[in-house]
C-alpha cells in the first residue's frame, strides 16, 4: 500500500472561527470501530498533516475499474459543539486531502450530525450530462442576463435534480464550490496541467450558469445544481485536495471563451470510460495529454477546438479591495499595503498563529513575516510575498471572519 495524507480543518457553523483542541479520531469505513489515529487541533483550527495508507497511484491515473482512493471515517468532538462524524473521506497516494467540519453548537441540534461521502465520480454510477448548447441565446425578453461577467461571491446550490422542490439549498462561496466539484470530478494525483484544465472547464460552466441567470430565468432561486445529468457533482461536507485547491487559487477568476461571444463557454465534459462525448473534453483524456506534455489550453483546444482562449473576469464580488496587479513585497508600500496589513491584523485576531501587526503602509519584515504565517495556515506557497492568489485569499478570510459580506 501507498501513503497519502489528511489534514482536518474544524470551524464553527455560526460565525467560521476555527475550533482549537477538538478532538478527533480516524479509522477506516470499512472498519469504523477501530481507531488508526488520534489528533487534536491547534489554534488555528487545524490538525497535523496524517499518513493513512492508499492504493497505488497508478491506480488513480488510468481506468481500471478499481478503486484507486480509501475510504476513512472522522469523528469530531469538541465541548459546546455536537459531535460530528464524517464517512468516506477519499485518501490517494501522494496526494493531501483536506477535510472541512463544521461543527453545530450543542444546543442547535440535540444529537450527532452525519455526513456520509458518496463515490467519486470517476469510480461511482452517476447519471451522464444531458447535452446542451455551448452558448445560450440571449433575448430581449427582459429576463435578467448580467452585463459583465463576474465572479460571484457566493453560488446556490441545489442539491438535487432541478424539478426536485424538497432538495435543499446551499449557499457556498464560489472557490470552495469549484474546489469541491474539481475534487469530486477529476484525481488529485494528475499532472497539474490536466488539473488546470478541468478547473477552467468547471469555472466556465459555472460562469455560464451565473451570467445567463440559467435557473433563475426558469423560475427557480439557485444558481445549479449537484446533479451530473445538469450541472456537475458537488457534495455537501467532502473533502477537497491540496494540489487543486492551489490551482484554484491562482485562477479563479479565468473562464474560457470563443471570439465574439461575451459569456463564458458552457464546457461540458465527460469520463471518456463509462460514457462518450464527442466535442466534448474528456477526463480520462485529459489526464493522458497531461502526462504527454499538454498545457492546459493545449488540452482545451485538443477537445473543444483551436479557437478556444483563456478569458478574464472583469469583477471579483465580495472584496474589500481588488488586487494591485503587482506582487506585494518588502520595500512595497501605499494604501494597497495598508489594505492587506488592515486585513491580515482583522485575520490574526481570530487565527493567533498569524501575528498581530501595525496597518503602516509599509511592507517591512513584520508584514512578510504575518504574510508566511497565513499562507502556511491556508495552504498556500510560503513566500511572504502578497502574490495575486495571497491577496484574494486573505481577503476572503478577512470577509470570512469579520462577515462584512455577510449574505442575509
Amino acid at each position: 500500500m501507498a501513503q497519502g495524507y489528511l489534514q482536518v480543518d474544524v470551524v464553527s457553523d455560526t460565525n467560521n472561527f476555527p475550533i482549537t483542541d477538538a478532538s478527533i479520531s480516524i479509522s477506516k469505513t470499512e472498519t469504523p470501530e477501530e481507531i488508526l489515529e488520534e489528533v487534536r487541533t491547534d489554534s488555528s483550527g487545524q490538525t497535523e498533516n496524517v499518513a493513512l495508507e492508499a492504493p497505488p497511484a497508478e491506480l488513480s491515473l488510468a481506468p481500471s475499474g478499481e478503486r484507486p482512493y480509501a475510504e476513512y471515517t472522522i469523528r469530531i468532538t469538541a465541548p459546546g459543539y455536537e459531535p460530528l462524524v464524517i464517512s468516506g473521506t477519499e485518501i490517494l497516494a501522494d496526494a493531501t486531502a483536506i477535510q472541512p467540519a463544521r461543527m453545530i453548537p450543542a444546543a442547535d441540534l440535540g444529537g450527532e450530525e452525519d455526513i456520509t461521502i458518496p463515490d467519486h465520480t470517476l469510480y461511482g454510477n452517476y447519471p451522464p450530462k444531458i447535452a446542451e448548447s455551448e452558448i445560450k441565446p440571449v433575448t430581449g425578453s427582459g429576463e435578467i442576463v448580467l452585463s459583465r461577467v463576474v465572479v460571484p461571491q457566493t453560488v446556490i446550490v441545489h442539491d438535487g435534480v432541478p424539478t426536485n422542490a424538497s432538495a435543499p439549498d446551499y449557499y457556498v462561496p464560489y472557490r470552495d464550490y469549484i474546489k469541491n466539484v474539481a475534487s469530486s470530478e477529476i484525481y488529485a494525483t494528475w499532472p497539474k496541467s490536466s488539473i488546470t484544465a478541468n478547473v477552467l472547464a468547471i469555472m466556465s460552466f459555472t460562469l455560464n450558469r451565473v451570467y445567463t441567470e440559467w435557473y433563475r430565468n426558469q423560475g427557480y432561486d439557485f444558481t445549479i445544481t449537484s446533479s451530473t445529468a445538469y450541472d456537475h457533482k458537488w457534495i455537501y461536507g467532502r473533502n477537497i485536495y491540496e494540489s487543486i485547491s492551489v490551482v484554484v487559487d491562482d485562477i479563479f477568476d479565468n473562464y474560457l471563451s470563443r471570439p465574439e461571444v461575451k459569456q463564458p463557454i458552457l464546457t461540458q465534459y465527460c469520463d471518456g470510460r463509462q460514457v462518450t462525448c464527442p466535442g466534448w473534453m474528456t477526463q480520462w483524456g485529459s489526464c493522458d495529454l497531461g502526462e504527454r506534455g499538454y498545457s492546459p489550453i493545449e488540452i482545451l483546444r485538443y477537445f473543444y477546438g483551436s479557437d478556444l482562449y483563456i478569458n478574464t473576469a472583469e469583477a471579483i464580488s465580495g472584496i474589500p479591495a481588488s488586487w494591485p496587479g503587482e506582487d506585494l513585497v518588502i520595500g512595497s508600500s501605499g494604501n494597497k499595503v495598508r489594505q492587506i496589513q488592515e486585513q491580515l491584523d482583522a485575520v490574526a485576531t481570530v487565527y493567533s498563529a498569524v501575528p498581530r501587526i501595525a496597518a503602516d503602509g509599509i511592507y517591512g519584515p513584520a508584514t512578510a513575516r504575518a504574510v508566511e504565517a497565513f499562507q502556511s495556515v491556508f495552504g498556500l506557497p510560503v513566500t511572504g510575498t502578497v502574490d495575486f492568489s495571497t491577496w484574494y485569499k486573505i481577503s476572503h478570510i478577512y470577509v470570512g471572519v469579520t462577515r462584512i459580506a455577510e449574505l442575509k
